[in-house]
C-alpha cells in the first residue's frame, strides 16, 4: 500500500451520529452545531471570541477587511507577510486592495523579525504571521515589533490547531488581533473544509458574522425560535457574503476535536522517530521547532541538496512526500518582490515534507528514514 503525505484519519460512526442528528432535526446549516462547535472551541482554546467559517481562506480575507474597514486603512497600504506558506496568506492581502510586502523567513521556516523590522515603512498596516507547520517560530518578537509600531497582527494558525507554549494557546497571546484556523481536509483537525476566525475585539466579532452572511443583522438561527416560529423581519447592515460555516462540518469538527489533543501526541511520537534516524546525517538538515514537545507538527520538514532525486526515490518505493512551499515571490502575482527574501528562496528549493500522519506507524516511519539516509549519504 502506497504512503501519502498527508492523510486524514476520521472517527466515521461518531462523524456519521452528528451528521445524523442534523438531518433528522432538519437543520444542516447556520447555528444548532455551528454554536455548539464554537462555543467548545472557545473552551479548548481560551479565545474569547469564535466565528465558524466555510473555510480559512475567507478567514483571512474577512480579517484584512474588517481591520482595513476598521482603522482606516487605504487602498495600496502594506501588510507585511511570509513568502514560505499557501497562497491563501497573501491573496487575503490582494483581495482588499493592498499589497503584500514580503520577509524573510528564520530557521523555522516563520517570519524573522529582524528581517520584518527592516521592511517596515510609512505604509505599513499590519503583520500576518505564519505558524508554519504549527510551529510558533519567534511570534514574541513580532508581537514586540507590532506593539513597537503600532501595526495590528493577524495570526495564520492554519496549521496550529492544537499548538501551545507553556499550556497556552498562541492566538490568545496579548498583541494578537486576530487568529484564524483551519479544517481542511487534511488538517490536524480534519472536516471536508472549515475554519475559525477569532477576533480579540468583540465588535469585529459582530461584524464577521454580519459580513458572513450577507451583510443581515441576525442570522436565520437567531430569528427561530424555542417554539419554531420565525422572525422574518431583519435590515442589512453590509455587503456581505456567504462565508459562514454550516452544522454538518460542525458535527465532523466536534468529534474530531475530542481526539485533537491524542492525534497530535501521537504526531509528535512520530516527529521525533524521524528525528533520532535523520539527525546524524550532515547532509539533511531537520527544520526543528521552539515549544516541540507542544507543537502540533501538522507537516515534517527536511531540507536536502537534491529534492528532486528523493522525491523520485520515494516514489520508487511508493511513498509520496511533498513540498510546501514554494517561495510565494516565484509567482507572476507577487514577483514583483523576487529577490527580497534570499533564505526563503534557498530553502523553498531544497525542503521537503515528509509523510507524517495518523494512518502511519513507527515502522513506516523507519522504512522512511531508512530511504532518506541511504539517499542522503
Amino acid at each position: 500500500m502506497s504512503i501519502q503525505v498527508l492523510k486524514p484519519k476520521f472517527h466515521v460512526e461518531e462523524c456519521i451520529e452528528q451528521v445524523r442528528e442534523c438531518l433528522e432535526k432538519g437543520w444542516t446549516g447556520l447555528g444548532f452545531k455551528t454554536v455548539e462547535f464554537e462555543n467548545k472551541w472557545k473552551e479548548y482554546t481560551g479565545h474569547e471570541n469564535a466565528h465558524y467559517l466555510n473555510s480559512a481562506t475567507v478567514g483571512l480575507q474577512l480579517a484584512v477587511e474588517i481591520l482595513k474597514k476598521e482603522n482606516g486603512w487605504n487602498n495600496g497600504d502594506e501588510i507585511i507577510t511570509t513568502p514560505i506558506t499557501f497562497v491563501s496568506t497573501n491573496h487575503a492581502i490582494l483581495y482588499e486592495n493592498l499589497v503584500a510586502r514580503f520577509a524573510d523567513v528564520d530557521e523555522y521556516l516563520c517570519l524573522d523579525p529582524v528581517d520584518v523590522e527592516k521592511k517596515i515603512n510609512e505604509k505599513t498596516r499590519a503583520v500576518i504571521f505564519v505558524g508554519y507547520g504549527g510551529r510558533v517560530g519567534k511570534l514574541d518578537k513580532i508581537i514586540e515589533i507590532c506593539r513597537k509600531h503600532n501595526l495590528k497582527l493577524i495570526l495564520d494558525a492554519a496549521h496550529m490547531a492544537g499548538t501551545r507554549v507553556n499550556g497556552v494557546f498562541p492566538g490568545t497571546f496579548d498583541g494578537v488581533d486576530v487568529t484564524v484556523y483551519s479544517y481542511q481536509a487534511v488538517k490536524n483537525l480534519p472536516t471536508a473544509d472549515s475554519g475559525m476566525i477569532c477576533f480579540k475585539n468583540a465588535e469585529y466579532d459582530e461584524i464577521c458574522r454580519k459580513l458572513t452572511w450577507l451583510g443581515i443583522n441576525k442570522d436565520t438561527y437567531a430569528r427561530t425560535s424555542t417554539q419554531g416560529s420565525y422572525k422574518w423581519k431583519y435590515d442589512v447592515d453590509y455587503l456581505g457574503y456567504k462565508d459562514h460555516g454550516n452544522s454538518i462540518m460542525a458535527g465532523i469538527a466536534l468529534v474530531q476535536l475530542k481526539y485533537l489533543d491524542e492525534d497530535n501526541a501521537y504526531r509528535r511520537k512520530l516527529a521525533a522517530i524521524y528525528d533520532s534516524l535523520l539527525s546524524g546525517n550532515s547532509n539533511i538538515r531537520i527544520i526543528d521547532a521552539p515549544y516541540k514537545d507542544e507543537c502540533s507538527y501538522h507537516i515534517y520538514e527536511i531540507e536536502v541538496k537534491d529534492r528532486e532525486g528523493l522525491l523520485a526515490k520515494l516514489a520508487e518505493n511508493d511513498i509520496y512526500a511533498g513540498v510546501h512551499y514554494r517561495d510565494n515571490t516565484e509567482y507572476s502575482l507577487y514577483s514583483y518582490d523576487h529577490g527580497t527574501c534570499p533564505n526563503a528562496h534557498a530553502v523553498s528549493q531544497r525542503i521537503i515534507t515528509l509523510p507524517l500522519h495518523l494512518n502511519l506507524n513507527e515502522e513506516d516511519i523507519v522504512k522512511i528514514a531508512e530511504i532518506v539516509n541511504e539517499f542522503c549519504k
